[in-house]
């Protein structure tokens, strides 16, 4: 049950960045940070070359500098306050559930921030979960695809 709820959260939190471009953001958001527009949405806005793809190097440079915009107050840490920027309505409990736990999944060494390292790691691993044919870029298809699928687990997971 844990690691569905691990799963949703993450999936919650994820599927803005990998929102189909033109994906139009919420009317209701104040315009507090960037948004994702027709010209820039989605996971293809880190495609910086437009040849349809995103590679690792475009990936991690596109989560650094979403790392960079969500770090206000530029300590190399992100706070739950940070992370979770809210559009002006308060989450729901299930929201905020759905928080807590994406916050503990991505703070690993339980400090009570999440440092760019931690950050990073979990990008990485949802590139590696996105890239399906395993050729080192991605697609909005390939990541709708790989969100279906259940998340494999590690072989020592269990242990």
């Amino acid at each position: 049950m844990m690691k569905l709820v691990s799963l949703v959260a993450t999936l919650l939190v994820s599927l803005p960045a990998l929102a189909a471009p033109g994906d139009p953001a919420p009317a209701s958001a104040p315009p507090a940070r960037e948004r994702p527009t027709s010209a820039n949405g989605g996971m293809m806005r880190y495609d910086t070359n437009k040849d349809g793809f995103v590679d690792r190097k475009e990936w991690s440079a596109g989560q650094e500098a979403r790392f960079n915009l969500l770090d206000t107050n530029h300590d190399g840490k992100l706070t739950k306050d940070e992370l979770f920027v809210g559009n002006g309505v308060p989450p729901t409990d299930r929201q905020l559930q759905g928080q807590a736990t994406y916050f503990r999944q991505l703070d690993t060494d339980k400090d009570g921030t999440v440092s760019k390292a931690e950050f990073m790691a979990l990008a990485e691993r949802n590139f590696v979960r996105c890239d399906l044919d395993k050729d080192g870029r991605i697609t909005v298809a390939e990541c709708r695809q790989a969100l279906r699928r259940k998340p494999v687990e590690p072989a020592n997971a269990a242990r």
